[in-house]
């Protein structure tokens, strides 16, 4: 009976390690329409402030696609550069607002995180 019990309270102490560990190892997700669509940013090397942000599996919808690389560009000037105003990269069209380009199944923005001094 002692040893019955001690299993179960391993087993449950293991168990919830395990959830622990993989809260503390995994990124937060942040879903667009109910999905996850994952993000990248980067810099050019002379200026850091200009970027480029994408995030992949658009195929998921194009709506939350647009809005994911929006949210990743923004979190890109918070992060680095402790402001959220982005000067968006123009179109020939001209416009204003990020202009978003698809390559295969990837969305991406570009622009400049505004710094004011």
């Amino acid at each position: 009976m002692g040893l019955d019990r001690s299993c179960r309270r391993g087993g449950l102490v293991l168990l919830m390690l395990a959830v622990l560990a993989g809260c503390t190892e995994r990124k937060e997700r942040v879903l667009f329409d109910g999905n996850h669509y994952p993000p990248k940013s980067r810099a050019e090397k002379d200026d850091r402030r200009n970027f480029t942000a994408s995030v992949s599996r658009a195929n998921r919808g194009i709506e939350g696609a647009q809005k994911a690389v929006v949210h990743e560009a923004t979190r890109y000037c918070l992060e680095n550069f402790g402001t959220s105003e982005i000067a968006w990269a123009v179109s020939a069209q001209g416009g204003e607002g990020p202009v978003y380009t698809r390559s295969g199944d990837r969305v991406s923005v570009a622009g400049r995180c505004v710094i004011w001094k």
